[in-house]
């Protein structure tokens, strides 16, 4: 798992810090994630080098962060981040310090980090640093804060609904002075950009257990802070690994106010019309679906309809056969494959364009998905012939 670019990349950087005489770890997310034996692709190195030490041993970086110390380091394996060891300063906005003071210790660097878990370096030799139980709180399933919990959330208040997205993704249990502390500083996710909760929010639709997830939510209070209903009962054995999928059944829950409760969380144009389409595909079911739908909507749209009619046991005829097999059986797929267009219409009828060319052409192409009419020129003139000209 650690024969990756990603990997290869990091350990060459450690090397080549190294052998300039600085100190390099492999630190975060990755180091967890291959404790979990879990695929990692964002693999960061720490090291105690200064970034304009850092700068003085590669000949290709990149300036991203490096008021906080972050270089990043482009070898031929790919890019990687490497940041400065640190401690922070004052936490005024509940997200970022005002400054930050480099540092040479690794020990002080993790002793800044968010979760026992996540506070975790790597040697190049594979050997792990742990000084704050991390590896053990990994074997035991539990998320613990680094240190004091409330000064943890204190400083970056999006930290709460991150422990509670790591306990859906990974399916751990939050420790209990960790939960509490969420509980007593859950107002201050007031103060989170939609932004940076979304991206937390994607992540736990996707997570191995999003009803315990949502469960957690509640009970840690974060709920009163959220926009929209995230009552965990709703949510059932709910199961994706499409968090679109995720958004479009929150948006299912939170009835006719769904549109601006999604624009509040600034979901993409393509999130929001993939989640007008499956919800509009929900409500056809409700009279069940003809050809007409499955010409309209995407398998996997459909599909997602038809999973959240079961989940909320939807009173409406679910067809047996998959979208797939239904969609297989229509005499055209797309438009494209209309052998008539508007110019036809225009050129046989000798009438001037209007309203009345899109109508016809959308009759039309009912009448041909439901087999009342084939797509052959002939055939159709003489149905045009008959209804429009």
């Amino acid at each position: 798992m650690q024969n990756n670019n990603e990997w290869q990349a990091a350990f060459f950087v450690i090397e080549q810090l190294e052998q300039a005489g600085f100190e390099a770890v492999i630190v975060g997310g990755a180091v967890r994630d291959a404790l979990l034996n879990r695929p990692a692709h964002d693999v960061d190195v720490a090291t105690n080098a200064l970034p304009e030490e850092v700068k003085s041993v590669f000949s290709r970086t990149v300036d991203i962060g490096i008021q906080h110390g972050t270089v990043l380091v482009i070898v031929p394996a790919g890019p990687v981040e490497v940041t400065t060891y640190r401690t922070d300063g004052e936490y005024t906005d509940h997200r970022r310090p005002e400054k930050v003071q480099f540092v040479r210790s690794l020990q002080e660097d993790l002793q800044r980090r968010d979760f026992t878990m996540n506070a975790i370096a790597m040697r190049r030799d594979g050997s792990i640093v742990d000084y704050y139980g991390g590896r053990q709180d990994i074997e035991k399933h539990i998320i613990r804060a680094v240190g004091d919990a409330p000064n943890r959330f204190a400083e970056d208040a999006l930290r709460m609904l991150r422990a509670i997205r790591f306990s859906a993704q990974l399916d751990f249990t939050i420790e209990a002075n960790t939960l509490t502390a969420i509980q007593q500083k859950a107002a201050d996710l007031a103060f989170i950009a939609k932004e940076r909760i979304k991206a937390e929010l994607d992540k736990l639709w996707v997570g191995q257990t999003v009803f315990g997830g949502l469960q957690k939510l509640e009970e840690s209070g974060l709920t009163a802070y959220l926009i929209g209903d995230f009552h965990a009962a709703h949510w059932l054995e709910f199961h994706t690994q499409d968090k679109r999928l995720g958004w479009a059944y929150f948006a299912l829950l939170q009835g006719t106010d769904w549109r601006g409760v999604l624009l509040d969380y600034r979901l993409s144009n393509k999130e929001m019309a993939f989640v007008k389409s499956v919800l509009s595909a929900y409500d056809a079911l409700k009279g069940g679906w003809t050809n007409t739908h499955y010409f309209m909507y995407t398998e996997q749209e459909l599909e997602a309809a038809r999973y959240f009619a079961q989940l909320t046991q939807l009173d409406a005829p679910i067809p047996r056969l998959s979208v797939r097999e239904l969609q297989a059986m229509l005499p055209i797929k797309q438009k494209q494959e209309l052998v008539v267009n508007g110019a036809d219409l225009l050129k046989w009828s000798g009438k001037k364009g209007g309203p009345w060319v899109k109508e016809a052409l959308e009759d039309m192409l009912t009448a041909i998905l439901h087999h009342e009419l084939q797509n052959d020129r002939q055939q159709i003139r003489n149905w045009l012939e008959r209804h429009y000209f």
